[in-house]
């Protein structure tokens, strides 16, 4: 089990990371172009924005399977270790249902308005599919891909809080004598 939590906390590690250094790539590739060029590239305004977003979701999934993230413990401190550790528990079980809720209403707001084409990114989209011959390459110019961010989100929200709730499980089982 270790290496499976491992093995995704890498993942969302990864996911944040490359998110974040594509950002600041493009913003900085898109800078330095408008201010030697005159010209910046058009999907270097939207798609920062986008990448964000999937940043912020590996984040939170990392950030959560870690259980580094931001929280109000000034009651709970107050609690036994009884008491906190279930608790934890309860807020590990209602992250899970928050994650699911998150990719099902993700996934139904990407079907709604997901073949809308994304102004800033149809062009480079269109040359791509045009360019490789593969069509498929087109749907980067539409909202769904960018708005399924939600929806895989959620669905990596609702991992890392399983696996942080049998984490906590299995410390809680090793630590009680038999």
């Amino acid at each position: 089990m270790q290496q499976i939590q491992n093995g995704f906390r890498r993942f969302f590690a990864f996911g944040a990371g490359c998110s974040m250094a594509l950002v600041f790539a493009i913003i900085f590739f898109n800078a330095l172009r408008r201010y030697t060029l005159g010209k910046s590239i058009a999907w270097g305004e939207e798609l920062p924005i986008y990448l964000t977003i999937y940043g912020v979701m590996f984040g939170i999934s990392y950030a959560y399977m870690t259980d580094r993230h931001i929280r109000f413990a000034i009651l709970a401190d107050l609690l036994s270790h009884r008491l906190r550790h279930l608790l934890a528990l309860t807020s590990d079980l209602l992250t899970i249902a928050t994650g699911i809720t998150l990719a099902l209403a993700g996934h139904a707001f990407a079907l709604r308005r997901g073949h809308i084409d994304s102004s800033g990114l149809k062009s480079a989209a269109d040359g791509l599919a045009t360019t490789f011959g593969l069509p498929v390459l087109e749907g980067v110019g539409k909202l769904g891909t960018w708005q399924y961010a939600i929806a895989i989100g959620g669905g990596m929200l609702a991992i890392a809080a399983a696996l942080r709730f049998v984490a906590r499980l299995s410390a809680a089982q090793r630590s009680t004598p038999a």
